[in-house]
């Protein structure tokens, strides 16, 4: 009997499913809420059990207090009892958890933006180890275009949040949502391309007309500032299913009010973000996608480092939100590799560029991308100092 799929095929998937699985529960907290659920059940049970204790011990002091005594053995039983319900409330559930809540700071970011790329790192080694020195590198490929393009996508976050006048302390919760639907929506896609690419030859030319569109594009669009919510096209087909309320509550989603003995179910702008962030993900992902597949149509490859990208890219929002508009030519940096990969898979047919070859071409851009943006920041500091 043969296996569709080698066997160690399956072993990388699996890998890669424990890989991301535990980092990404480590990530969200997943697994310091349960820590903290664990440890408010057990600190609640030592409070109850040591109230009863103390009780049930001034009640055996006051049985042994001489009958004579009633009056003044009801005015210490009174006097206990305020006591017991004036001292310190055992926490709630609530109450632990946020203490336990890590808020997104520069350090947490920086923390896990590194382990993202570490695992990223080290997953490209097992894959040079079980399947080759070229699917490693065509790993790293996918990973890096994807990771740099990704950058783009950054703006808009920041974009949508001043736009609706989210609070840093929400915006992790957005993201996180946002990220781990991505995921869904990206393996569909990908799947979809690779199809097409290996049903319809000619999607080659599509795809690679789609690429230097988006890189054309980039160049001469003008950077938003804000976004205008009410015009935008995910807003209003979200409109036609709930009402939205421009005020915030928490980091909730949704909320109910009630009106003559109506509930009504509205949208927060945490909804709005989250639907504006997914629809603009789409955007990107088509345009990231092809990019990807000009690269290589390997499933597990392009999965596994589209995956791997995205999933750090929360963290890097957290690392980078402060430092965005220091990134002065990442457009047009971004725009060179898309117009390059777009002419790569064009020519495919004609000339294949060698795969080092590519990969030196999209690391050297994004090399110049990075020193130019250092030398420019550098010199608008010593003209405000010397200003």
């Amino acid at each position: 009997m043969v296996l569709p799929i080698p066997l160690f095929d399956y072993t990388l998937w699996i890998l890669f499913s424990l890989f991301v699985g535990i980092a990404l529960a480590l990530d969200l907290g997943l697994l310091t809420k349960i820590t903290s659920m664990i440890r408010f059940r057990t600190k609640q049970s030592e409070i109850m059990h040591k109230e009863n204790k103390e009780e049930q011990k001034k009640v055996n002091e006051y049985k042994d207090v001489d009958s004579n005594l009633t009056n003044l053995e009801a005015r210490v039983s009174d006097q206990v009892s305020q006591d017991i319900t004036t001292k310190d409330i055992p926490k709630t559930k609530d109450d632990y958890q946020d203490e336990s809540h890590k808020s997104n700071t520069f350090k947490h970011a920086l923390h896990w933006t590194i382990v993202w790329i570490s695992l990223a790192i080290v997953f490209a080694g097992i894959i040079y180890f079980m399947q080759g020195y070229e699917n490693a590198l065509l790993f790293l490929t996918g990973y890096a275009i994807e990771k740099s393009l990704s950058m783009d996508n950054m703006f808009v976050f920041l974009i949508v949040f001043s736009s609706l006048g989210i609070p840093y302390a929400y915006q992790h919760r957005v993201l996180m949502v946002g990220i781990i639907s991505a995921i869904g929506m990206r393996i569909v896609l990908i799947l979809a391309g690779i199809s097409l690419l290996e049903t319809f030859h000619w999607m080659v030319y599509v795809f690679g007309g789609l690429l230097l569109f988006t890189a054309i594009r980039m160049l001469v669009e003008k950077k938003e500032k804000k976004i205008e919510i009410e015009k935008n096209i995910a807003v209003r087909i979200l409109k036609k299913f709930l009402p939205i309320t421009t005020d915030l509550h928490e980091n909730k989603f949704l909320i109910k009010k009630t009106n003559l003995d109506k509930i009504t179910t509205f949208a927060t702008p945490m909804l709005v973000a989250l639907i504006i962030i997914e629809a603009t993900d789409l955007v990107f992902a088509l345009d990231s996608i092809p990019a990807i597949l000009a690269i290589t149509t390997d499933t597990f490859i392009v999965i596994t480092s589209n995956l791997f990208a995205i999933l750090g890219l929360r963290s890097l929002y957290f690392l980078l939100a402060g430092m965005m508009d220091k990134f002065y030519y990442l457009k047009p940096g971004l725009a060179a590799i898309l117009a390059f990969v777009g002419i790569k898979i064009i020519i495919s047919d004609y000339f294949k560029i060698p795969l080092p070859v590519s990969i030196s071409i999209i690391f050297g851009i994004l090399a110049v991308v990075v020193i130019l943006s250092m030398l420019r920041s550098k010199n608008i500091k010593k003209e405000q100092s010397i200003g």
